[in-house]
């Protein structure tokens, strides 16, 4: 448990003031906010990213939020139809979201690429351990876990990523990037504010003896890449003593206020294929005294997914796709060498182990008599997010509980892919979709387009729902719970 001298409540006073007026005097001029100045104190920012002085003005100063702003001035009450969360945690997370809300602008600001979330990660050190706990970062630096309560027993964990996409921001906002060809387009900077402000709500209620049970934060280096960052967490013990596992994922689709569920496959297992040909190459007067490799590549391309419908079971389909293609450059000379590269996708399981083995065979068919020479290499990439039924009725209980139950919806099946499957693999869990869109804008930006953004309120209601699941994973755990 942890101990907090004095009053519980101290310090967490109602925001009356713009973040410049309340700094301390002593605080540097150049991060002009409470949030800016901790993450500047003992922190390699300017090394990792150099800015120039007026752009950062820019950015702390959009920071602060205008008077009467609804994120300032959000009430402590729940949703209509929602239940409090205990021990007036609802009043601190009012009170809390214009720091979250700054936060994830800092984060927005200045992203960090695949593997290199070093700032970041020390951000959530910071603020963690000025919570009272005892945030541990991961070997390179660039990750970091957290218990919360209990010193021992099972365990409910609950991830968020922490890496930025290599694109240029396009937004006009004046918290866009900071940092060329790097983006939170993804949504992973409010996935990391989330999941921090359901950490410091967890930490107060477990100061006031209200936390029956451990919860354990993750804040995942790379989802972005391949070799990602799940296994890295779960090398450094991120799953040891696990009973259950929570993610969310940004939706810009679904308005603020909502989150999507489902059972089973949320998103797709998803491999590379690359497929290389070589063989004599000629003049196109005399293909016959050649190895045709357009029109060979041209029959990979064309009967290799169409033949995998035909090896499949239907019931569990399989899509190959092919993204790149290049061979030659002379419209009258037939080349010696080509490649195509594509995606695999499906939401089997079954499938997914299968197709490794089948698409090399595939291949190897259908060039029967060309003679092309094929190297293919099949590279694995994300299994499947496939949702635990339990876990996903935990995760509609605590939804429901948060925003009401005209606040959870069915969530759509994407075929895009999400690294959070490693988990699954290992201990029982789900991912739900956070209602990520502005429902007075007729402006839709999807995930990893350069201009995307959020509805900034989706960030409470993450916390809120992110904080009623875990208490609701707690009180399923067999001999645990809250009495």
């Amino acid at each position: 448990m942890l101990a907090f001298d004095g009053d519980p409540w101290a310090g967490w006073q109602p925001l009356e003031r713009s973040y410049q007026d309340i700094r301390d005097a002593a605080r540097s001029d150049h991060y002009q906010i409470d949030v800016a100045q901790r993450h500047h104190r003992r922190s390699r920012l300017s090394q990792s990213h150099p800015i120039h002085s007026d752009r950062e003005f820019d950015v702390t100063s959009a920071l602060t939020l205008p008077t009467g702003s609804p994120l300032v001035s959000s009430p402590s009450e729940p949703p209509p139809g929602a239940t409090p969360l205990p021990y007036e945690l609802d009043r601190m997370l009012a009170l809390r979201m214009p720091d979250l809300v700054a936060t994830r602008r800092w984060i927005h600001a200045h992203p960090e690429l695949s593997g290199h979330e070093i700032a970041t990660a020390a951000l959530i050190v910071r603020e963690l351990a000025a919570a009272g706990l005892e945030p541990r970062l991961l070997p390179q630096g660039n990750g970091v876990i957290c218990d919360i309560g209990r010193a021992s027993g099972p365990v409910i964990a609950l991830r968020a990523d922490l890496d930025a996409l290599p694109l240029t921001d396009a937004k006009d906002v004046p918290y866009r990037s900071t940092v060329d060809g790097a983006c939170h387009a993804c949504g992973h900077d409010v996935h990391t504010t989330v999941l921090l402000g359901t950490g410091l709500l967890l930490a107060r209620l477990a100061a006031e003896g209200g936390l029956d049970g451990r919860v354990r934060l993750l804040f995942q280096p790379a989802e972005e890449t391949v070799p990602s960052g799940a296994p890295e967490i779960i090398a450094a013990g991120g799953l040891t003593d696990v009973a259950g596992i929570y993610a969310l994922h940004c939706a810009p689709y679904l308005p603020a206020g909502t989150v999507g569920v489902r059972t089973g496959p949320l998103t797709a297992a998803v491999d590379t294929v690359e497929v290389a040909l070589s063989g004599a190459g000629g003049h196109t007067a005399r293909p016959h005294l050649t190895t045709d490799l357009v029109h060979a590549l041209g029959r990979v391309i064309v009967d290799v997914p169409a033949l995998l419908t035909r090896r499949m079971d239907p019931r569990a389909p399989l899509s190959l796709v092919w993204g790149t293609v290049h061979a030659g450059t002379a419209n009258n000379t037939i080349p010696g060498d080509g490649f195509v590269r594509g995606t695999v996708r499906t939401l089997s399981v079954d499938a997914w182990r299968e197709a490794q083995d089948v698409i090399p065979e595939l291949v190897r068919d259908v060039l029967a008599g060309t003679g092309a020479k094929a190297d293919v290499r099949y590279h694995r990439g994300f299994p499947a997010v496939v949702n635990d039924e339990q876990a996903t009725a935990t995760i509609t209980t605590g939804a429901t509980r948060a925003l009401g139950q005209h606040g959870v919806v069915p969530a759509e099946i994407s075929m895009g892919s999400e690294d959070f499957s490693f988990y699954l693999e290992q201990v029982p869990g789900a991912m739900f979709r956070l209602g990520t869109g502005d429902p007075d804008s007729t402006i839709r930006r999807d995930l990893h387009h350069p201009g995307f953004d959020v509805d900034e309120r989706s960030i409470g209601y993450g916390v809120r729902v992110m904080t009623h699941t875990a208490l609701a994973a707690l009180d399923a755990l067999p001999g645990e719970g809250a009495a």
